[in-house]
């Protein structure tokens, strides 16, 4: 059986920073689709949240990653 996981990270664009793990609400999904969906919806969360302010200054940014893995 597969499923589906979501590794999401914050990063910046101020050198020096590196990205780091983003925790998530859900993590396990049942396919990649629903995991996109999930990992756009999210990012978009977490902007807003952050502010206009933050993500000007830092130049802040998410990035994510959907994976299947096998489950054993």
């Amino acid at each position: 059986m597969k499923i589906v996981v979501i590794l999401m990270v914050m990063c910046s664009t101020v050198t020096g920073n590196k990205c780091q793990p983003i925790s998530t609400t859900q993590i396990e999904f049942k396919d990649m689709y629903e995991c996109t969906v999930y990992g756009y919806s999210y990012s978009e969360q977490v902007i807003i949240e952050l502010g206009a302010e933050f993500i000007n200054t830092y130049g802040a940014y998410t990035k994510f990653a959907c994976e299947q893995k096998e489950l054993v």
